[in-house]
């Protein structure tokens, strides 16, 4: 083990990256890291930023500046999405070695992109799903490797989550799907938010313990009530290589919270998930049980692991390549709904909540429930107001779009 600590540098620390700045600076063995500066334009943004400066850690307004200074280690990257690849890219190419919030990026070719630097440069990048990390998780997965549940047969995840106005205005890219430099965003409840449970069913089926398994088909159904540019809703039905069938059923416009809630199907068992009773359970068909324990107990085990990744050179368990499968479902989603669906107006209410205003669409939760119990899409429900997306191959699906992305007209 080296016993050096780890030099590193923090990119944006006005949003995530503020979790991983209060993990350094409170939940962390000091001597296992220098923070050589951080890198944001806007640090005011950050209500730690006089401990900062308190410290004579120094702030630059870009990756370049901060590398005409130092040469880190590693950099954890919390940049918006359309940031993360370049990012990433500029900090392999110096030398560092990075961990990159979620998701991995907004599209399959800047997956690619990275997965090529960092084979170029020889420096190692992890993804931060943070469930990917955990103990739970990995043991679950070691289980299912070894064949203790049989063939998997069907996976689906359901997470309500209500978002109001000021999460859609905390930024200028939240719910849009391209900047204002054209570039992709694709910000969505499947590729922020809820990100972490979408891609942890192909993580657990991944063939090894450090990839994926790949998605070879998606069709989906996106919606939005909330007035921003890309979908606030989305149920998709997703197969894998081995022909296995992914559910994921998501929205912000709910009123009440529900989940994450996740059901895998296996031949011998049901590993199911419930926020409520936050424990990962395999309950067999001769009906007994095995606990994994909580897939949150330790929530930046993701950032210990990366200080061990640029410390030894271990690998981390989820790379790119892992991270990529969510990446490549989300583009072919995009593709198989680009106009975006809208909400009855009839259904739709705006509420104020404590000064937020919050909208929501009256009945959603219910039948997005029903799906995710009947394993259908709301277009297979019959659902007044549904649409049925095209079936998009993801087979050999190497960039984004492929086909036409029209109807994306902002709202706002």
């Amino acid at each position: 083990m080296n016993d050096q600590p780890v030099h590193l540098a923090l990119v944006a620390i006005g949003g995530y990256g503020l979790i991983y700045l209060n993990g350094l600076l409170d939940k962390t063995d000091p001597g296992r890291f220098v923070i050589d500066g951080v890198v944001d334009p806007w640090p005011e943004n950050c209500p730690r930023l006089a401990e900062l400066q308190a410290r004579s850690i120094p702030v630059y307004p870009s990756l370049e500046e901060f590398y005409r200074h130092h040469q880190t280690d590693l950099v954890l990257v919390s940049s918006p999405i359309q940031n993360h690849a370049p990012d990433t890219v500029t900090c392999l190419a110096h030398g560092s070695h990075v961990l990159c919030e979620k998701p991995l990026g907004a599209t399959v070719q800047e997956a690619q992109t990275m997965i090529d630097a960092s084979q170029q440069h020889g420096r190692l990048v992890a993804v931060g799903y943070q469930w990917s990390y955990n103990q739970a998780v990995l043991q679950l997965k070691q289980d299912i490797h070894a064949g203790l549940f049989g063939a998997p047969k069907k996976l689906k995840t359901i997470v309500l989550w209500p978002r109001d106005e000021k999460y859609f205005h905390r930024n200028n890219w939240a719910g849009r799907i391209k900047d204002q430099a054209g570039r992709w965003i694709l910000d969505s409840p499947a590729n922020n938010a809820a990100a972490h449970y979408l891609h942890n069913m192909f993580f657990v089926l991944g063939p090894t313990m450090r990839s994926s398994a790949q998605p070879i088909s998606v069709q989906a159904e996106l919606y939005r009530a909330n007035r921003i540019e890309n979908y606030d809703t989305i149920a998709l039905r997703c197969l894998t290589e081995n022909h296995v069938e992914i559910l994921f059923y998501a929205t912000h416009a709910v009123k009440e919270s529900y989940g994450p809630v996740f059901s895998y199907e296996f031949e011998k068992a049901r590993i199911t998930y419930a926020l409520e009773d936050p424990v990962i359970r395999a309950r067999f068909q001769d009906g007994s049980v095995k606990e994994y324990g909580d897939p949150d107990a330790v929530y930046l085990q993701k950032l210990y692991d990366a200080l061990d990744m640029a410390a030894t050179g271990v690998e981390p368990a989820c790379g790119p390549e892992a991270a990529r499968s969510q990446t490549c479902c989300i583009n072919g989603a995009q593709e198989s709904m680009p106009a975006i669906g809208e909400f009855p107006k009839m259904l739709v209410t705006i509420s104020e909540e404590e000064g937020s205003r919050l909208t929501w669409v009256q009945g959603l939760a219910r039948i997005l429930q029903n799906c995710y119990e009947k394993a259908l899409l709301p277009s297979e429900r019959c659902i007044p107001w549904s649409k049925k997306g095209l079936e998009i191959d993801l087979q050999a699906y190497t960039h984004f779009p492929r086909g036409s992305m029209s109807g994306q007209q902002p709202t706002d």
